[in-house]
């Protein structure tokens, strides 16, 4: 352009005529206001590079300031995972005191409850069928069928499971309403009244007000496998946790063991002696009654469910024999902070919920794998089975007791091995044993048929078929006696664990009944291949248990939760676990608050590459 108006003014110097200056000092005035136009477009664009330059510094500073409260954050997150490491490890370090050890055996009278009725029913059989053919001819005077007699001994045994099934359906319900504590002590008073209605039977000469008896101790045994694994898993240390669950199982054989005893023919098992046998129900419930106004409501309902903070700490320093309860109480409130969005969950709200639908199915599979392994076949009905094996009748009666001995003695071994090997670990043993079991089962039937023309044979396998089943029973309660009712307990948060407790107890009854109900069935149908469906089922649930099934060894039930959360109510298979162990939420020793560390940090780094897009 600058040569182009050089030439112009040469041409101005050489040229002669006013026209041609004109022209060219217009043409050299247009290119000039071009010139001054694109200059000030050039100050302008280098105005808006300067506010760009100014936006980003301000930009940079920002992501400047977030790293720096990011890393705050780090070190507060650190901080908290010290505390929560510092105070989980004096959790685990409370022990047992006596007010403790108190509470838990007036609680656990409920279980024993529960074990002497289950197994009150297996030994007077046959008395308990004369009374009813007795019974049923005074008042048509004619004969009953003895299938019918049959039949209607199985609605006596069943029916139990019935009244069980309705009682463990309200007990989540009981315990909301009167607490863990007050709910015990008001079911005492079912229990006498059933107690009552079957020792009355034989003086009424009534078989209804046995079955009416059996339906109301039923629904007595029912609440009572709901409300004492809730009320002891609340009142335990965690460190204890595991140990004094098994006290459940321990009570409920201890109360099969007394039922077998008092059953046999030289103290009860007799015409005139079975309704006594079946009154002494009336003991552990006026017991418990005694013993439960002294024990302390269980600190997480005063506290999380009443909001009674003073009323728990007194509980706590009651049962924990010492002032500091700190650790319990905050523990307690993480616990409450943890399971905010389920506090007062409905057993419809439980089911619908993404996060808690895995821990239920767990809770209820698990129960499933107590009942439907085929246990309930040998405490119902172990005399016949050991009489189909070709024991005499008398032998049959104390190789049941046999079976309540070994219970007692198992599960006082697996009561330290609780908390030191791990309830998976324990379940994954009990289901194996007893799947190997139940098929050695199976084939001393076999070769008792192909071989019972030889009477050495048959003696020798009578012997077989008896350590079959008492090996069945032992690995029975290493894992799968005790376990589903205290896993079912842990895997839930102070709100839903009601409600959990009653879906979960009402699977175990039904499980029961069915098992009660058609064991006699399938023995006729099935004969010597009566437990190939237990042995069916008991590999399902070895599976399930591998793959899907947590360990809640010495972990909060904050932890348990986060668990859970983690994984968007997802199951974890047991491959998957590597990277859990990773974040901590397996581990035995640390406190996990990974989780709400990785929510922190997302939240931060969205924060940082925000400015940065806009920057770009």
């Amino acid at each position: 352009m600058s040569m182009n108006l050089s030439a112009k003014l040469d041409e101005l110097q050489r040229g002669d005529r006013q026209l041609e200056t004109t022209v060219a000092l217009c043409e050299i005035r247009t290119q000039l206001q071009e010139l001054t136009k694109s200059v000030e477009s050039c100050q302008s664009e280098v105005s808006e590079v300067k506010r760009d330059m100014v936006a980003i510094k301000h930009e940079l500073d920002t992501v400047q300031q977030v790293k720096e409260e990011i890393e705050e954050l780090r070190e507060y997150v650190d901080r908290l995972e010290e505390h929560s490491h510092r105070r989980k490890l004096r959790l685990l370090e409370q022990g047992l005191t006596f007010f403790l050890s108190y509470a838990i055996l007036a609680a656990v009278l409920g279980m024993l409850q529960f074990g002497y009725n289950t197994g009150v029913i297996n030994a007077p059989e046959k008395n308990i069928e004369d009374f009813i053919k007795g019974v049923y001819k005074g008042r048509y005077g004619e004969e009953i069928a003895q299938e019918s007699v049959q039949r209607m001994y199985s609605v006596a045994v069943s029916i139990f499971a019935i009244g069980g099934m309705l009682g463990g359906f309200v007990g989540g319900m009981i315990a909301n309403r009167f607490g863990r504590k007050g709910g015990l002590l008001l079911n005492n008073v079912v229990g006498i009244a059933g107690a009552c209605l079957m020792f009355c039977a034989k003086l009424a000469s009534s078989y209804e007000m046995l079955f009416v008896g059996r339906f109301v101790i039923g629904i007595n045994c029912g609440l009572h496998t709901s409300l004492v694994p809730m009320y002891i898993s609340e009142i335990a240390p965690l460190n204890l946790r595991g140990g004094l669950g098994t006290i459940n199982q321990l009570a409920v054989t201890i109360g099969l063991l007394l039922s077998q005893i008092l059953g046999i023919e030289q103290i009860l098992g007799t015409e005139d002696g079975w309704p006594l046998l079946l009154g002494l129900a009336v003991c552990p419930a006026v017991l418990q009654l005694v013993l439960l106004p002294f024990c302390p409501e269980s600190p997480r309902y005063l506290l999380i469910t009443k909001q009674w903070e003073e009323e728990a700490r007194k509980a706590l320093r009651k049962l924990r024999a010492s002032n500091q309860v700190e650790e319990d109480i905050e523990e307690m409130r993480a616990e409450e902070r943890a399971q905010q969005a389920e506090s007062t969950i409905s057993m419809t709200e439980l089911i619908c919920s993404p996060t808690l639908r895995a821990p239920l199915v767990i809770g209820i599979v698990m129960q499933l794998s107590q009942q439907l392994s085929g246990i309930n076949a040998v405490f119902y009905y172990s005399t016949s089975l050991f009489s189909s094996s070709g024991l005499p009748q008398e032998r049959a009666k104390f190789a049941t007791i046999g079976i309540g001995v070994i219970m007692v003695i198992m599960t006082l071994v697996s009561i330290p091995l609780m908390d030191r090997t791990g309830r998976r670990t324990l379940h994954l043993y009990g289901l194996g044993g007893m799947f190997i079991f139940s098929i050695f089962i199976t084939i001393s039937f076999l070769i008792k048929e192909f071989f019972g023309y030889v009477q050495e044979m048959i003696d020798w396998m009578s012997y077989l078929s008896v350590v079959s089943i008492l090996s069945f029973v032992v690995f029975f309660a290493v894992g799968p006696g005790s376990i589903p009712w205290m896993i079912t307990a842990e895997l839930f948060s102070q709100g839903p664990r009601p409600a959990a407790m009653s879906i979960a107890v009402l699977v175990n009854w039904m499980a029961n009944f069915l098992v009660g109900i058609c064991f006699p069935s399938m023995h006729n149908h099935l004969d010597n291949y009566t437990f190939l469906p237990f042995s069916a089922f008991l590999a399902i649930f070895w599976i399930f248990t591998y793959k899907k099934v947590p360990e809640t060894k010495n972990k909060t039930f904050e932890e348990i939760l986060s668990l859970f959360r983690h994984g968007n109510g997802r199951f974890y298979s047991y491959e998957n676990r590597s990277s859990l162990r990773d974040s901590r939420i397996y581990g035995d020793e640390e406190f996990t608050t990974n989780s709400s560390r990785e929510t922190i940090l997302t939240d931060a780094a969205t924060a940082i590459n925000m400015p940065n897009n806009s920057a770009q």
